[in-house]
């Protein structure tokens, strides 16, 4: 079996309460469609992704992402996380998602845009959300740390926030990395990593929206939180 290409950042692997990965470009795949298209091309690889990081099992939850900053919540894990009777679900008008259920698997697709993956390892609970230039405007981060909050009892000072592979200047005329970090600092999270990578500066590991003309792929992200507190 071919290895798919995904990635996994140290300072989320390192918290040890939450299983998560970064898709990378797949090989061999023809992605000059539309996306819904290109997500159903995508989709065996992303599935055998998941199936890497020990969540094919879990519940799929995602956003439909419209570049907005509405964030969908899951408290509560419908059929306790098992695919027995239970189909993946898509929250309509929503960019992000947060949840303190344990055994189910948040995704975003981006292409340009950053995912940005929350945790609070104490309470704990996590958050994961599509933010590009219009919804870094928006503030779309900042209302899916705020949300933690107020619904999971999270301290943003207890959070870490990882931000993924995403398009930067001089690719792109607004530095919205940048722009999230500084939202999340003035929140009073303290523990935010950055990957520092372009997109657009690396087609072979990367889909890139703009470098492409809008004819490509998407890379998936996805977290959870382990069934039990132990890897």
């Amino acid at each position: 079996m071919v290895d798919l290409p995904f990635e996994q950042f140290p300072a989320l692997s390192a918290i040890g309460i939450c299983r998560h990965a970064f898709a990378q470009r797949i090989p061999g795949i023809d992605v000059s469609h539309d996306k819904p298209e290109v997500l159903k091309r995508l989709d065996a690889a992303h599935r055998g992704i998941r199936n890497g990081i020990g969540v094919d099992d879990w519940l799929l939850f995602t956003a439909q992402q419209i570049h907005g900053d509405r964030i969908a919540i899951v408290d509560r894990a419908d059929c306790s996380g098992s695919r027995v009777g239970c189909e993946d679900k898509q929250f309509p008008g929503c960019d992000g998602i947060i949840t303190n259920q344990r055994g189910i698997v948040l995704g975003v697709y981006v292409a340009d845009c950053c995912a940005v993956y929350i945790v609070d390892s104490k309470t704990p609970a996590i958050g994961l959300v599509h933010s590009g230039r219009k919804g870094t405007e928006l503030g779309i981060v900042p209302n899916a740390i705020a949300q933690m909050s107020d619904r999971f009892g999270s301290d943003p000072a207890d959070m870490i926030v990882q931000l993924s592979p995403c398009i930067r200047p001089p690719d792109y005329e607004v530095d919205f990395a940048a722009e999230i970090v500084r939202q999340c600092r003035a929140l009073g999270v303290k523990t935010i990593h950055d990957s520092r990578v372009c997109t657009a500066r690396d087609l072979k590991r990367y889909y890139s929206y703009r470098a492409e003309k809008g004819k490509t792929g998407r890379m998936l992200a996805v977290i959870g939180l382990n069934p039990t507190s132990a890897n």
